[in-house]
Protein backbone atom coordinates (compact mmCIF):
# COMPACT_ATOMS: atom_id res chain seq x y z
CA UNK A 1 0.00 0.00 0.00
CA UNK A 2 1.39 3.41 -0.93
CA UNK A 3 2.40 5.56 2.04
CA UNK A 4 2.89 9.33 2.11
CA UNK A 5 4.54 11.19 4.96
CA UNK A 6 2.20 14.06 5.87
CA UNK A 7 4.17 15.41 8.84
CA UNK A 8 7.71 14.78 9.97
CA UNK A 9 9.02 15.71 13.42
CA UNK A 10 9.47 19.46 12.72
CA UNK A 11 6.10 19.58 10.94
CA UNK A 12 4.39 17.91 13.86
CA UNK A 13 6.00 20.41 16.21
CA UNK A 14 4.69 23.31 14.12
CA UNK A 15 1.20 21.77 14.00
CA UNK A 16 1.16 21.41 17.80
CA UNK A 17 2.34 25.01 18.21
CA UNK A 18 -0.52 26.22 15.98
CA UNK A 19 -2.93 24.11 18.01
CA UNK A 20 -1.64 25.63 21.26
CA UNK A 21 -2.08 29.13 19.80
CA UNK A 22 -5.65 28.32 18.84
CA UNK A 23 -6.48 26.85 22.25
CA UNK A 24 -5.31 30.10 23.84
CA UNK A 25 -7.34 32.15 21.39
CA UNK A 26 -10.51 30.07 21.87
CA UNK A 27 -10.23 29.99 25.65
CA UNK A 28 -9.98 33.79 25.76
CA UNK A 29 -8.23 34.21 29.09
CA UNK A 30 -9.45 33.07 32.47
CA UNK A 31 -8.33 29.84 34.02
CA UNK A 32 -6.18 27.50 31.92
CA UNK A 33 -8.24 24.67 30.43
CA UNK A 34 -8.09 21.06 31.52
CA UNK A 35 -6.49 19.03 28.70
CA UNK A 36 -7.81 15.47 28.48
CA UNK A 37 -6.01 13.06 26.17
CA UNK A 38 -7.73 10.01 24.74
CA UNK A 39 -5.66 6.87 25.32
CA UNK A 40 -3.06 6.26 23.89
CA UNK A 41 -1.54 8.85 21.59
CA UNK A 42 -3.96 11.62 22.58
CA UNK A 43 -2.48 11.50 26.09
CA UNK A 44 1.01 12.27 24.78
CA UNK A 45 -0.29 15.01 22.50
CA UNK A 46 -2.13 16.57 25.46
CA UNK A 47 1.12 16.49 27.45
CA UNK A 48 2.92 18.31 24.65
CA UNK A 49 0.16 20.91 24.31
CA UNK A 50 0.32 21.49 28.07
CA UNK A 51 4.08 22.07 27.80
CA UNK A 52 3.47 24.65 25.04
CA UNK A 53 0.61 26.35 26.90
CA UNK A 54 2.11 26.42 30.40
CA UNK A 55 4.69 29.19 29.86
CA UNK A 56 2.03 31.40 28.28
CA UNK A 57 -1.08 30.85 30.42
CA UNK A 58 0.14 29.13 33.58
CA UNK A 59 0.10 25.50 34.72
CA UNK A 60 -2.31 23.35 32.74
CA UNK A 61 -4.07 20.42 34.39
CA UNK A 62 -4.08 17.10 32.56
CA UNK A 63 -6.35 14.10 32.44
CA UNK A 64 -6.75 11.00 30.35
CA UNK A 65 -9.66 8.92 29.11
CA UNK A 66 -9.84 5.32 28.02
CA UNK A 67 -13.06 5.04 26.04
CA UNK A 68 -12.97 1.24 25.58
CA UNK A 69 -16.04 0.48 27.73
CA UNK A 70 -17.99 3.35 26.14
CA UNK A 71 -17.54 2.20 22.53
CA UNK A 72 -20.65 1.44 20.49
CA UNK A 73 -18.90 -1.61 19.01
CA UNK A 74 -17.84 -3.16 22.33
CA UNK A 75 -19.63 -6.43 21.47
CA UNK A 76 -17.38 -6.80 18.42
CA UNK A 77 -14.13 -6.35 20.37
CA UNK A 78 -14.50 -9.65 22.22
CA UNK A 79 -15.11 -10.89 25.73
CA UNK A 80 -11.99 -9.38 27.34
CA UNK A 81 -11.29 -5.87 26.04
CA UNK A 82 -8.05 -4.27 27.19
CA UNK A 83 -8.96 -1.26 29.30
CA UNK A 84 -6.44 1.50 30.00
CA UNK A 85 -6.44 4.17 32.65
CA UNK A 86 -8.96 6.96 32.96
CA UNK A 87 -7.82 9.75 35.24
CA UNK A 88 -9.61 13.07 35.65
CA UNK A 89 -9.37 15.69 38.38
CA UNK A 90 -12.33 15.50 40.78
CA UNK A 91 -13.46 19.04 40.05
CA UNK A 92 -14.33 19.24 36.34
CA UNK A 93 -17.69 20.92 36.97
CA UNK A 94 -17.74 24.41 35.50
CA UNK A 95 -14.31 24.00 33.86
CA UNK A 96 -13.26 24.47 30.25
CA UNK A 97 -12.01 21.10 29.06
CA UNK A 98 -10.21 20.25 25.83
CA UNK A 99 -10.41 16.66 24.60
CA UNK A 100 -7.22 15.85 22.66
CA UNK A 101 -6.91 13.01 20.16
CA UNK A 102 -4.55 12.09 17.35
CA UNK A 103 -6.94 11.40 14.44
CA UNK A 104 -10.61 12.28 13.96
CA UNK A 105 -12.47 10.11 11.48
CA UNK A 106 -16.04 8.89 12.03
CA UNK A 107 -16.58 10.73 15.32
CA UNK A 108 -17.44 7.58 17.26
CA UNK A 109 -14.38 7.76 19.52
CA UNK A 110 -15.28 11.33 20.47
CA UNK A 111 -18.90 10.36 21.12
CA UNK A 112 -17.63 7.67 23.48
CA UNK A 113 -15.34 10.21 25.16
CA UNK A 114 -18.25 12.61 25.68
CA UNK A 115 -20.33 9.80 27.19
CA UNK A 116 -17.52 8.91 29.59
CA UNK A 117 -16.89 12.56 30.43
CA UNK A 118 -20.55 12.94 31.48
CA UNK A 119 -19.99 10.28 34.16
CA UNK A 120 -17.40 12.52 35.84
CA UNK A 121 -19.24 15.84 35.95
CA UNK A 122 -20.51 18.75 33.93
CA UNK A 123 -17.82 21.00 32.46
CA UNK A 124 -18.78 24.53 31.44
CA UNK A 125 -17.41 23.90 27.96
CA UNK A 126 -15.83 20.99 26.11
CA UNK A 127 -13.65 21.67 23.08
CA UNK A 128 -12.12 19.12 20.72
CA UNK A 129 -8.51 19.35 19.50
CA UNK A 130 -7.16 16.81 17.02
CA UNK A 131 -3.80 16.55 15.33
CA UNK A 132 -5.35 15.21 12.09
CA UNK A 133 -8.90 15.59 10.79
CA UNK A 134 -9.37 13.06 8.01
CA UNK A 135 -13.06 13.67 7.30
CA UNK A 136 -15.50 10.78 6.89
CA UNK A 137 -17.85 11.62 9.77
CA UNK A 138 -20.67 9.27 10.70
CA UNK A 139 -21.74 11.48 13.61
CA UNK A 140 -22.15 15.28 13.85
CA UNK A 141 -18.82 15.88 15.60
CA UNK A 142 -16.62 18.82 14.62
CA UNK A 143 -13.20 19.75 16.06
CA UNK A 144 -12.51 23.33 17.13
CA UNK A 145 -8.72 22.97 16.98
CA UNK A 146 -7.04 21.04 14.15
CA UNK A 147 -3.35 20.51 13.44
CA UNK A 148 -3.96 19.47 9.83
CA UNK A 149 -6.78 18.32 7.56
CA UNK A 150 -6.36 15.60 4.95
CA UNK A 151 -8.90 14.09 2.57
CA UNK A 152 -9.02 10.33 2.81
CA UNK A 153 -11.12 7.48 1.50
CA UNK A 154 -12.81 4.75 3.52
CA UNK A 155 -9.97 2.28 2.80
CA UNK A 156 -7.19 4.71 3.74
CA UNK A 157 -5.49 4.91 7.12
CA UNK A 158 -3.75 7.76 8.93
CA UNK A 159 -0.96 6.57 11.23
CA UNK A 160 0.38 8.87 13.93
CA UNK A 161 3.68 8.04 15.59
CA UNK A 162 4.80 9.80 18.78
CA UNK A 163 8.33 9.54 20.12
CA UNK A 164 7.09 8.53 23.60
CA UNK A 165 5.62 5.29 22.20
CA UNK A 166 7.18 4.84 18.80
CA UNK A 167 10.60 6.48 19.12
CA UNK A 168 9.87 9.15 16.48
CA UNK A 169 7.23 11.71 15.48
CA UNK A 170 5.39 11.37 12.17
CA UNK A 171 2.01 11.33 10.49
CA UNK A 172 1.63 9.02 7.51
CA UNK A 173 -1.23 8.48 5.08
CA UNK A 174 -1.54 4.87 3.95
CA UNK A 175 -3.70 4.54 0.85
CA UNK A 176 -5.81 1.41 0.84
CA UNK A 177 -7.18 -0.64 -2.00
CA UNK A 178 -10.67 0.16 -3.14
Amino acid sequence: MPTSRLLDEPGMGRALQRMADEVIQRCGGGDPPLLVGIQRRGVYLADRLAALLGPRIGPVRLGKLDITLYRDDLQQIGPRPIVGETSLPPDINGQTCVIVDDVLYTGRTIRAALDEFADFGRPRRIMLAVLVDRGGRELPIQPEVVGMTVETGPHDRVDVAVRELDGFDAVDLVRGEG
